[in-house]
């Protein structure tokens, strides 16, 4: 195939047609070719050193060929020239550019536009120094006033900006200027182009630099603004688009530039938030949450909430194309498709404070202007409060008003605006949520599913204060009818509306928690009737309510009558789902809250339980390295959720799980899930780890050095932000383990406290929150057990551990690290003198010691230093505690 000599590389004929003939049969749809075999062909051919000059002839001279195999050449190509272009010699990558270059303004668009993708791709590997001539190609074809050779460098550079932008904005030697510097002027040009497609990709690639913002578009702000209002009122509405997302993103990197136009742009943005086209509307409606997001102050955009709020109302009516007015017809008995079936994901255990919170899963949803405009109306609400009532509720009220059946939209938007302002609006609706409360609950039973399924959604926005009012006989009223009318919406036919009234459902256990104890047998057989008739996407949402069921209401559910309606179904599914499918993992994380929740209740189920989570490890774990004899495909997710099942059953069985782990091989997997590669994997087993010595160490004694090692390395890593969910959990077992084993944890103890000292001392550096607590308990624990090896080094640690003890509340990990203060005291003495301002602190912080002993620890601690210091130095430390510090520490008598 290889030309010969340094004559330039030409083709040969026999190869050129092969190679045409091959790409001609791939994108044929009416080839009866086998496909895999035309990309073997093809792949064979890439062996040869010129295969790519061969592709490159074709899309750029391939004259007589039609433009979808020229177009398929240079897919292949581009494809290509990732993985071979740094090692081809450069004589052939030469020739590709070479070849490149002169199709910029080649007649067909198809062309241009794969020619502006490879040049993107060379540019990525090679840089910008790599090509000199590229530039120089760039600003002539831009400045050639021919449309094909203007649009294709445009594309190609838009297509550049993109995607590396940076390689623009960067010193090229020979160069004297950066490349953006060069091209920043002709784009602003273009902004004023006849040709939309100019004006389009000249405004697109100068916005991917609102981000870098480099010198050169910081300096030329005032003609980048004015280029944008020039371009307001483009009648392309992706020009007017783009005119919008500029904006959005100045105000979110730059709100300082804005600020002197700002009353223009709120203008503009009101203006064309009722734009025609919905993507337009909708990109600027992102404006008003940016804005208030971005500090600029609120009292400029106050006078304009009359003007703002009835366009994001008219706004949050249903289009007539929304996807949910289509899926709203679906009948619960439709079984649901798989892409129906949006991608969950397990929160592997975690042992602490959480510091994360709970975001609403929308990720799957499509994002549109109805749900951009309540979002909108929702982070107002947030900044101005109660101030936007006055203009909200007329409309509202007048939309509910409307009544007729083709008025629905409007009477679903009015339900929506009120749930979207429950948070920020509160305190003007407080007075007013009686009635609010009773306008809903019939809507609970509209003919509309849609407007059954918002009503839901509005009522769970105010369960915390329909919670709140239910001491009195009115307020228990109100309550018991919102449970009952969410009860039957669960029951709805719709599964649009199944799914907004288990959500909402969901929502309003947490608030209530043991409220909903007269109430648990009507909502045992509400859910436990759902769970037999929902297909597989809403049975996720129903395992979801049934858990928080059992979280809120704990022990309660531990009754005969109770488990008779609950466990049956379940255990019938259980049967069903086998090991290899995901619908396992809700169920899993049901059973989970189940067993926690019945505590000792669950010993009679826990046997199977227990057998299939052991089983689902050791399956997934022999798949991992040979998927053929495990027969299922290997899933970590499925190893988290039976180790996290197993967690729940430790702490809801307590001892009474030793019986099943003696008879088990639990330890060993155990071990090799706390070597696992994967962190959630680690994380879930250390949190087993913990629980597991909490109640039978004697299970753990075989393997415990090994188990201790491991949960040490987890702390000295230089990664430990990257896993600190796997390091908080590791530290916290290392500390159940330690006050169960007492002295044989001693060769870890030296490791682990030189690695909690430096977590203790950055805490104020944005570490988790739970991390610090847990290692502050730990490292009071180890000096519990071993107070000789600890003490030595107290000095180091005193003050910051002091600090974070102070932040913890009361409890019995609290109690354990105290004792682990005053062994130390009393071993080492001196080692605290220069903390004991802290040390007091850390002592005044308790609200009450519950056990006697420790109290008078504590108090033999204090009068020894008390006696210790002589001359006046024990009243110089107290003057230096604030008052109420004083006042804490009377109790111990000093």
């Amino acid at each position: 195939m290889a030309a010969t000599g340094s004559a330039p590389w030409q083709p040969q004929e026999e190869g050129l047609k092969e190679i045409c003939g091959l790409l001609e049969q791939q994108i044929s749809p009416s080839s009866s070719a086998d496909k895999s075999q035309i990309l073997q062909q093809l792949h064979h051919y890439s062996q040869f050193p010129d295969f790519n000059n061969y592709l490159v002839f074709i899309l750029a001279r391939a004259e007589g060929k039609s433009v979808e195999i020229r177009q398929a050449a240079g897919l292949l190509l581009k494809n290509n020239l990732r993985t071979a272009y740094k090692i081809m010699t450069p004589a052939h990558q030469q020739y590709i550019k070479s070849e490149l270059l002169p199709c910029l303004g080649a007649a067909d668009k198809h062309i241009r536009s794969t020619v502006g993708n490879i040049i993107t791709v060379v540019v990525q590997l090679g840089g910008i120094v790599g090509w000199p001539e590229l530039l120089q190609a760039f600003v002539s074809c831009l400045d050639s006033n021919d449309l094909n050779h203007m649009e294709g460098a445009m594309d190609a550079l838009s297509k550049i900006c993109e995607d590396i932008p940076q390689v623009l904005d960067s010193d090229v030697p020979g160069l004297a200027e950066r490349p953006i510097n060069i091209f920043l002027p002709r784009l602003f040009q273009f902004f004023q182009s006849p040709h939309a497609s100019l004006r389009k990709l000249s405004l697109g690639s100068v916005n991917q630099y609102i981000m870098l913002m480099p010198s050169a578009l910081y300096t030329s702000m005032d003609k980048y603004l004015h280029g944008l209002f020039g371009l307001a009122n483009d009648p392309a509405a992706e020009v007017r688009k783009l005119v919008c997302a500029a904006f959005v993103q100045l105000i979110e990197v730059r709100p300082s530039v804005l600020e002197p136009h700002v009353k223009n742009v709120i203008e503009y943005m009101l203006q064309v938030n009722k734009d025609t086209d919905d993507e337009v509307a909708l990109e600027a409606c992102e404006f008003w949450s940016a804005y208030c997001e971005a500090q600029l102050p609120p009292g400029i955009l106050r006078e304009y909430l009359p003007r703002l709020i009835p366009i994001l109302l008219s706004n949050m009516v249903y289009a007539d194309d929304d996807e949910s007015l289509i899926e709203a017809e679906d009948d619960e008995s439709l079984p649901d498709r798989d892409q129906d079936l949006k991608p969950r994901f397990h929160t592997s255990r975690f042992h602490g404070s959480e510091d994360a919170e709970d975001d609403d899963d929308d990720s799957f949803n499509v994002w549109n202007l109805r749900k951009c405009s309540a979002a909108a109306l929702d982070v107002l609400s947030n900044v101005f409060g109660d101030e936007i009532l006055s203009t909200l509720m007329p409309i509202i009220q007048a939309k509910l008003a409307a009544s007729g059946d083709e008025a629905w939209k409007d009477r679903e938007a009015a339900v929506l605006a009120l749930g979207a302002v429950g948070e920020g609006c509160i305190n003007g609706l407080y007075p007013h949520l009686s009635e609010i409360v009773a306008f809903l609950i019939p809507l609970l039973d509209d003919k509309f599913p849609l407007i059954r399924s918002i009503s839901c959604w509005t009522l769970s926005r105010f369960s915390k204060y329909i919670v709140q009012d239910s001491g009195h006989q009115k307020g228990y009223e109100q309550f018991d009818a919102t449970l009952m009318g969410l009860l039957r919406r669960i029951l709805d036919t719709n599964k649009r509306v199944q799914e907004a009234a288990c959500s909402a459902f969901a929502t309003l256990e947490e608030e209530a928690a043991e409220e909903l104890a007269p109430r648990l047998e009507v909502i045992l057989q509400h859910l436990m009737c759902a769970f037999g008739k929902y297909q597989r996407r809403n049975l996720r949402i129903v395992y979801d309510a049934i858990g928080t069921l059992a979280d809120a209401v704990g022990g309660e559910l531990n009754q005969t009558a109770y488990l008779e309606i609950l466990m049956p179904p379940l255990i019938t599914k259980w049967h069903q789902v086998p090991n290899s499918d995901k619908d396992l993992f809700p169920l899993l994380e049901c059973f989970t809250s189940i067993a926690q929740a019945l505590g000792t209740g669950f010993s009679q189920f826990a046997q199977p339980v227990f057998q299939r989570c052991i089983n689902i490890i050791q399956s997934q774990q022999l798949a991992k390295v040979d998927p053929v004899s495990a027969g299922v495909q290997y899933d970590k997710e499925f190893i988290v959720c039976a180790l996290d099942l197993l967690s729940g059953l430790t702490e809801g069985l307590g001892s009474g799980i030793e019986s099943l782990v003696s008879q088990s091989n639990l330890r060993e997997l155990l071990l090799q899930c706390c070597m696992d590669d994967a962190s959630d994997v680690r994380q879930s087993a250390f949190a087993l780890l913990g629980d597991l010595a909490r109640v039978c160490p004697v299970h753990l004694h075989p393997c415990l050095s090994e188990f201790l090692d491991i949960a040490a390395k987890q702390l000295n890593t230089p990664k430990v932000k990257e896993t600190i969910s796997v390091a908080n959990n590791a530290c916290w077992a290392i500390g159940e383990l330690a006050i169960k084993v007492r002295q044989e944890i001693s060769p870890i103890v030296m490791p682990v406290v030189s690695s909690l000292v430096p977590i203790l001392q950055h805490a104020e550096q944005g570490l988790n929150k739970s991390l610090v607590e847990n290692s502050a308990i730990t490292l009071g624990r180890l000096a519990w057990v071993c107070p000789d090896l600890v003490s030595p080094h107290m000095e180091h640690f005193m003050q910051s551990w002091c600090i974070a003890l102070s932040m913890i509340r009361d409890d019995i990990e609290k109690e354990d690290a105290f004792r682990g203060l005053c062994a130390m005291v009393r071993a080492n003495p001196s080692g605290a003198l220069s903390s004991l301002v802290f040390m007091c602190k850390a002592i005044a912080s308790w609200h009450e010691i519950r056990s006697e002993e420790l109290h008078n620890e504590v108090c033999q601690v204090l009068h020894g230093y008390k006696q210790m210091l002589r001359n006046g130095a024990w009243d110089q430390c107290m003057s230096a505690l604030e008052p109420p510090v004083k006042d804490k520490l009377s109790k111990y008598q000093v």
